[in-house]
């Protein structure tokens, strides 16, 4: 989009700028599209079907670009994978696969796997615009526990989190000297009834690194959280000491 022109919005979004936001005509709002831009904006027009948006400034807005996070994350029961990746994208994460493990209850199969995959989109696009957030995290397709095994590069520092691993932590990962150049990370968390041992055996040969959280047996929900805070803290906008706290935005 380029200033000057106009755009049509309708659906979901016209529902937010009209009961969410009671937006009227000649009212100023700021769009993203999740490519690093935004656009300050003015409603021309707006009726029952659609709004009519001008578009007055485009800005290249600086996404934060310090550490990429892929976190795979094992299908939870109900709607706790909603709440994940509502989080995890207020938390930076760049790419969320979520998969099948041997212990994953939830079998989502047929014509359920798109309208779930379509529903977990809409949910980071919303929390990308709630949080002021200019980027989209992607939300890849189901994945086989083999399948996410294959995803990351070669220069991608890989942690699984197996709540039976006593020796290493992820505190003692993240500060080893020989991983202390590296921005890349794929995470990957278990279901409610973690990982089988196999599956940390199969894993580890593909050159992941078991570690724990503590002593602690966290809900899957808030293990994916912590990971993310704790990474970004460590290596991240959370641990960035020029972020100033007038800048954080809480909604």
């Amino acid at each position: 989009m380029e200033e000057g022109k106009t755009v049509e919005l309708g659906g979901e979004n016209l529902h937010y700028i009209k009961t969410v936001l009671r937006l009227k005509r000649g009212n100023s709002l700021i769009l993203f599209g999740g490519t690093g831009f935004e656009y300050e904006a003015v409603i021309r027009d707006i009726t029952t079907g659609s709004a009519t948006i001008e578009i007055t400034k485009k800005k290249e807005v600086q996404v934060d670009g310090s550490i990429k996070i892929t976190l795979a994350q094992a299908l939870p029961k109900g709607s706790k994978m909603d709440f994940i990746i509502q989080k995890a994208t207020e938390l930076g994460v760049d790419r969320v696969i979520p998969f099948n493990s041997s212990r994953s209850i939830p079998k989502l199969t047929g014509s359920k796997i798109p309208l779930k995959i379509s529903r977990w989109q809409k949910i980071a696009i919303e929390a990308s615009r709630k949080c002021g957030r200019e980027d989209i995290p992607e939300i890849t397709d189901i994945a086989t526990f083999d399948e996410i095994l294959q995803h990351p590069k070669e220069d991608t520092l890989k942690i699984i989190f197996w709540e039976e691993e006593s020796g290493t932590g992820i505190k003692e990962i993240l500060r080893d000297k020989k991983y202390k150049e590296m921005t890349d990370f794929f995470v990957v968390v278990g279901p409610e009834g973690g990982f089988s041992r196999e599956e940390i055996e199969t894993a580890s040969r593909a050159g992941f690194l078991p570690a724990s959280l503590g002593r602690l047996v966290l809900k899957v929900e808030t293990a994916a959280l912590a990971i993310l805070s704790i990474l970004q803290y460590e290596r991240g906008a959370l641990g960035n000491e020029n972020i100033k706290i007038e800048n954080l935005k809480i909604k």
